[in-house]
């Protein structure tokens, strides 16, 4: 069964809030991660994207050191969870919220399709403020037959996915979108450069469209679902997969996971 708690930080606590009114409510930030049987991979990195997102905005009476020890001591340590914590303007008040969530389905694959629209993101190194936006282009999306859309820039250059980071390879070459393209900081894209990077895997960042990649084995990522292979792109490259490569860094990933503080 599904179980969603919303708690908001009122007077040192988490007050639950058995009613969630987000007519008059902007997300200026926001972070969710990926919690099995007590276990999270980069929490810290989770956290430093998070507080730099608040630092940026100067709320420094929020005391999100404490609201933050205490979501973390409210996840259960058992059974699968993705929590979310918010930074919320409330007709320019701001509002710290926790969102306890049963994890939803999880799976090994996706398919993406081209956003064909302008660019919907209006922060897109702040990981909150355009979520509704990017909703509404993923759902498109899955109009279309995928799962994921993917960004574009003006250049038609590949970004990123509305709620995924992308990578792939070019043979044993792991490859990124050039660093000039803005985008949000995947902790989880973060983490497989870092473990390439440690166990020698060459890393080359690159701007390229999407039929650039035809024929390449393409990775989308995310705090959810951690590495999924692209099985198909609605009108675009053709993909491929090396056998037994997704299992092995799925698994190496896993490894880097540990228990919650």
């Amino acid at each position: 069964m599904s179980v969603t708690t919303i708690c908001r930080w009122h007077d040192g606590e988490l007050d639950p809030l058995e009613y969630c009114d987000m007519s008059d409510v902007v997300i200026a930030a926001a972070d969710s991660w990926f919690v099995t049987d007590g276990t999270v991979l980069a929490l810290d990195l989770h956290r430093s994207r998070f507080w730099g997102a608040i630092d940026d905005r100067r709320f420094d009476d929020l005391d999100a050191e404490a609201f933050w020890n205490a979501a973390i001591a409210a996840i259960p340590r058992s059974g699968d969870w993705f929590p979310r914590v918010e930074l919320q303007l409330r007709q320019g008040a701001p509002l710290l919220v926790f969102r306890l969530r049963s994890a939803p389905w999880r799976s090994r694959s996706v398919r993406l399709a081209s956003h064909r629209g302008d660019d919907p993101r209006t922060s897109p190194l702040v990981k909150g403020p355009d979520t509704d936006a990017l909703l509404r282009v993923r759902t498109e999306a899955q109009a279309l037959g995928a799962d994921e859309a993917v960004i574009l820039s003006p250049d038609g250059y590949v970004v990123e996915g509305a709620y995924s980071s992308l990578l792939w390879w070019r043979g044993a070459i792991l490859c990124a979108p050039s660093l000039d393209l803005a985008r949000l900081d995947s902790v989880t894209a973060r983490s497989v450069i870092a473990l390439a990077t440690a166990l020698g895997v060459e890393v080359y960042y690159e701007s390229v469209t999407p039929a650039e990649l035809d024929g390449v084995e393409l990775w989308a990522l995310s705090a959810l679902h951690g590495i999924r292979i692209v099985t198909a792109w609605v009108d675009g490259p053709s993909t491929a997969e090396e056998p037994g490569r997704l299992a092995s860094w799925r698994t190496r990933l896993d490894r880097l996971r540990k228990p919650l503080p």
